[in-house]
């Protein structure tokens, strides 16, 4: 079997140690989490989960169903990449010394679809959005340069295929709605 890389969204009501049940159903598993994001969702009270891993997909098709049998998750989609538009975000914090070439900073940036989002006097603040491998790049780049501080988000995604998620995100909402 070959491993593949799934993203899964997950959805829970929202209370204090959830995160804590979800990454438990992957660590008894012995999975490993490539990213991980939580959220609200578009239902008020549920929050959502976006977990890339990498396994086969008969794996990742057992792993849905024993989250979903999990008291705490109410339900859990698992989608091939070319199934859902993602994104990661990233924040780059350099030395505002290195940017006296402002042409050079300005085709690097431009290259990059990145954007300046803030200008201290020490540091200059840049904003990456895009794939991990569109990332990994401008992080390459700028390492030439310095690089004060780096962090970056996990996976944001929606499935293309709205159907089964519209219908299902419908009827918690219509049950939320009767219980109040």
């Amino acid at each position: 079997m070959k491993k593949e890389e799934f993203t899964i969204s997950i959805f829970t009501e929202d209370f204090p140690g959830i995160v804590q049940r979800v990454v438990g159903n992957f660590t008894k598993r012995h999975i490993n989490i490539i990213s991980l994001t939580t959220s609200h969702s578009s239902v008020k009270d549920i929050h959502r989960f976006t977990i890339v891993v990498e396994m086969e997909e008969e794996k990742v098709k057992k792993l849905v169903l024993a989250l979903e049998r999990s008291v705490d998750v109410l339900k859990a989609f698992y989608y091939f990449s070319d199934e859902i538009v993602y994104q990661e975000i990233a924040l780059f914090k350099v030395p505002a010394s290195k940017f006296n070439d402002s042409l050079k900073v300005e085709r690097l940036l431009r290259r990059h679809q990145a954007h300046v989002l803030s200008l201290d006097q020490d540091f200059v603040m840049i904003e990456k959005t895009g794939h991990e491998e569109e990332i990994d790049n401008l992080l390459a780049d700028l390492k030439d340069i310095g690089i004060y501080e780096f962090v970056r988000s996990g996976r944001v995604a929606v499935t293309k295929q709205m159907e089964p998620l519209n219908r299902y995100l419908e009827s918690i909402q219509k049950l939320a709605i009767e219980n109040h």
